[in-house]
């Protein structure tokens, strides 16, 4: 949808402040893990949801792109996940938010640390290493970076095995020794399992281990039929109802005490092939000019200005796309919450000069230096519900 015109017959701009900030500190995907930590007894952990009982055995089920949306919408699909729509969130029947930007790399990072991107530093798919200037791919971990030093904080689980909760993970065995995974979710036992069922039958055997339990278990497939076909393609909608099946052979097999929360990372939307929605900034001289780095993704972009050239740069980029992006200076976005209460100073320079945030189902791609990222069907990053949005369903045993 068009921006509306304004008197003098252009497009209304986007103010900064319209766009719906997650719920830092009271209901976003970075308080799950310091308020379950906190029923559990870690010590320096607080219960930000507060709706969450304490269970003794808590285990989380992180599926890959499963937005709150895409469950309402495909109740046939995803029925068992349906029924538990109204347990979300301590039986409100809410979702949560997940940070900004609503991709992976950022949202694990604040999952498995509790804190927003602001003070983890994994503010973008790809952002500027200002000790190199040059791009960092914060998923793959391209270039490599010392993990330690670019994410210095310790995870809830390392919190939560030092305090004598039993803290285990498991996933693929190709995560095990990721920089991601180092940053954002050690801490206690992983446990490598190629199959979505073995998965789910080691996660409650590992609840069962202590009295007190920490549980972390994924599935990342489900975001890639997305990327590849949408959400709107059948492979998608079969990869859904694999999912559902997880999610109930998990629940059913949960031992005494013990409960299973079901979220994830971000939503996803459908994208049209068309120079309306896909706005290609390697062909746009405008918006090139000025530019030194483009970084983040098609819905949630970092600019980098040369220097002298951020004023210009911004002014362009409102110009051009601020009826259908929310577009924000650093200070700005920052300001406004987007990264979190805070930015530490490690972070601030690698948040862009030029945040550009869609409202609309439209993406700024870069068909000659992403190519592969430029050609996905499915999107997320930015701040709409249907990117936002996330579960927190609830089994109790």
């Amino acid at each position: 949808m068009a921006g509306s015109a304004d008197w003098d017959g252009h497009p209304e701009l986007l103010a900064v402040d319209s766009a719906p900030r997650p719920a830092y500190g009271t209901g976003s995907l970075a308080d799950l893990l310091p308020t379950l930590a906190a029923g559990l007894g870690v010590p320096g952990m607080t219960a930000a949801i507060t709706e969450l009982t304490p269970a003794d055995r808590v285990c989380v089920f992180l599926v890959d792109g499963l937005g709150w949306e895409q469950i309402k919408a495909h109740p046939d699909e995803a029925p068992y996940l349906t029924s538990l729509l109204g347990s979300s969130r301590g039986g409100t029947g809410t979702p949560l938010t997940t940070a900004y930007p609503a991709t992976t790399a950022t949202s694990l990072a604040s999952f498995g640390t509790g804190l927003p991107p602001g003070a983890h530093g994994l503010p973008g798919y790809t952002v500027r290493d200002p000790a190199t200037g040059g791009l960092m791919n914060q998923l793959r971990w391209q270039p490599w970076t010392e993990p330690s030093v670019w994410q210095p904080y310790p995870t809830v689980f390392e919190l939560a095995d030092a305090a004598g909760v039993h803290a285990a993970q498991v996933s693929s065995p190709i995560f095990q020794n990721t920089p991601l995974t180092k940053v954002a979710l050690s801490g206690g036992a992983f446990h490598g399992r190629l199959t979505g069922e073995e998965r789910m039958d080691l996660a409650a055997e590992q609840l069962a281990v202590g009295d007190r339990s920490l549980v972390y278990t994924y599935y990342a497939e489900l975001d890639g039929a997305g990327h590849r076909y949408g959400v709107a393609s059948d492979t998608w909608r079969g990869q859904l109802m694999y999912v559902d099946r997880l999610v109930q052979r998990l629940a059913e097999q949960l031992p005494p005490r013990s409960a299973l929360y079901v979220t994830a990372d971000h939503g996803m939307v459908d994208v049209p092939f068309d120079d309306e929605h896909r706005i290609d900034f390697d062909l746009d001289w405008e918006l090139r000019a000025g530019v030194a780095l483009l970084g983040g993704e098609g819905r949630a972009r970092h600019v980098y200005a040369l220097p002298g050239a951020e004023s210009d740069v911004l002014t362009c980029w409102r110009e051009v796309l601020g009826d259908r992006f929310w577009v924000a200076s650093r200070d700005e976005a920052i300001e406004a919450g987007w990264f979190g209460p805070r930015v530490d100073e490690r972070v601030y320079a690698r948040v862009g000069d030029v945040i550009a945030a869609a409202r609309d189902d439209v993406l700024i791609i870069a068909s000659e230096r992403e190519p592969k990222e430029s050609a996905m069907v499915g999107n997320h990053g930015s701040m709409t519900p249907a990117e936002q949005f996330v579960p927190l369903l609830e089994v109790r045993s």
